[in-house]
């Protein structure tokens, strides 16, 4: 699909995306690179994966910016998940269940979402894992009645009690293991994990690809965007920054 591009990193291998939705993928957005796609005037932007701490995020002006000048923005799962829910009052489509739990205000803290992941060249390998996958994971085992509501409410605070950077089932069953939590339901979710655990992440990039595809592949007058319900303000620190930002998309490009 001609002109569609999307900001992917961790959350879902760039094949299992291409197979879903004909785009430029793109490393996870930072500060600016919406910004710079605007000039491209790309068919849709999509973003799953975005950068932080470190680097400078993703502006919520860039993509009110994008959103003005006509441009779908989709946001799903992770830093998307999150601008989507800041923004769709000005147009920003989100997708998925991260995404509306943000927006119904069930999650708040943005380290829900956070992962340490590995180099480009290794593609984004997440070396961690995300809260929202961990809760998910053990609703499931509550529902298969692999372990009671109480320990799973148990294991889910302990997981929450680690830095992201060090959320991991693992880490989590040692720790619940050290304070007693019963070792018959710990071993019988560990038994388990392997085919019970859910990604929430990966499953909501992959529904907003899916909306991507159906809604450029139809016909504008069947399936209009929604149109930007906001004034746009230039300001004049806006207005230098773009002016500053002059790269084109390409240089963005694994």
């Amino acid at each position: 699909m001609s002109g569609v591009y999307v900001f992917l990193g961790p959350t879902l291998p760039h094949e299992d995306a291409a197979a879903l939705l004909d785009a430029t993928y793109l490393p996870p957005v930072a500060q600016g690179d919406v910004l710079r796609l605007c000039a491209e005037k790309p068919a849709a932007i999509g973003i799953v994966d975005g950068f932080f701490e470190s680097v400078p995020s993703v502006w919520h002006k860039e993509i009110l910016y994008a959103i003005h000048a006509g441009i779908p923005v989709f946001g799903a799962s992770s830093m998307g998940a999150l601008r989507a829910a800041e923004l769709y009052p000005f147009g920003m489509i989100g997708v998925g269940a991260v995404f509306e739990a943000y927006r119904d205000g069930r999650l708040e803290d943005d380290d829900e979402v956070a992962v340490i992941h590995g180099p480009a060249e290794l593609g984004y390998t997440a070396l961690s894992e995300a809260m929202v996958n961990i809760r998910r994971t053990l609703s499931d085992a509550v529902s298969e009645r692999v372990v009671t509501a109480e320990t799973a409410l148990r294991l889910e605070s302990i997981a929450k009690e680690l830095p992201y950077r060090e959320r991991g089932y693992g880490r989590m069953l040692r720790l619940g293991s050290d304070i007693g939590l019963p070792a018959a339901e710990l071993t019988a979710f560990r038994t388990w994990l392997p085919q019970g655990r859910f990604d929430q992440k990966r499953d909501d990039a992959k529904a907003m690809l899916r909306q991507i595809a159906r809604r450029l592949g139809r016909a504008p007058a069947n399936d209009a965007m929604p149109e930007a319900r906001f004034h746009f303000e230039h300001t004049v620190l806006w207005d230098r920054a773009l002016r500053d930002t002059t790269a084109p998309a390409g240089s963005l490009a694994m």
